[in-house]
């Protein structure tokens, strides 16, 4: 199950780097927020990213058998 956990959050972190090659979505708001010194628009996309990882992470420790 920790590699299951570990590579939710390694897809989580592609995100943004995949915005380099001109993806689209949640990436590409850190990316633009990296490029402009855009701190606010930082703070948001940031943190929604994390918790976004943080959900998923929750959820898969729920289905762990006993």
């Amino acid at each position: 199950m920790a590699g299951i956990s570990q590579t939710i959050l390694m897809c989580l972190s592609m995100v943004v780097i995949a915005a380099l090659i001109g993806a689209k979505g949640l990436g590409e708001d850190v990316l633009h927020a990296l490029q402009y010194a855009a701190q606010g628009q930082g703070l948001l996309a940031g943190p929604a990213i994390l918790l976004c990882a943080i959900v998923l992470d929750r959820m898969v420790q729920g289905h762990r058998p006993n």
